[in-house]
């Protein structure tokens, strides 16, 4: 029989599956995933600075960098009520 202990020691993660969970490490960067995607809806809102002769590119552009906005609040919202669930 094996104890509970021994159990819980066990990674959660195949080694196979995932080489990094043999040595110890298997996460991801929550902070990292956020930064980026500020950083990448920015970018988004940056291309509406240019020589635009119509308006539909400025509409698409705002539609999709203020999607990207939403998403990262809701993640930022789900994130700390999470615990509450």
């Amino acid at each position: 029989m094996s104890s509970s202990s021994e159990l819980d020691r066990r990674p959660a993660v195949d080694p196979h599956d995932e080489p990094s969970a043999e040595w110890g490490w298997h996460g991801t960067f929550p902070k990292g995933i956020r930064i980026a995607g500020w950083l990448s809806t920015l970018a988004v809102f940056s291309l509406l600075i240019g020589n635009h002769r119509g308006r539909v590119e400025n509409v698409w552009v705002i539609a999709v960098g203020v999607a990207m906005a939403l998403g990262l609040i809701w993640l930022q919202v789900r994130s700390r009520t999470s615990w509450r669930r």
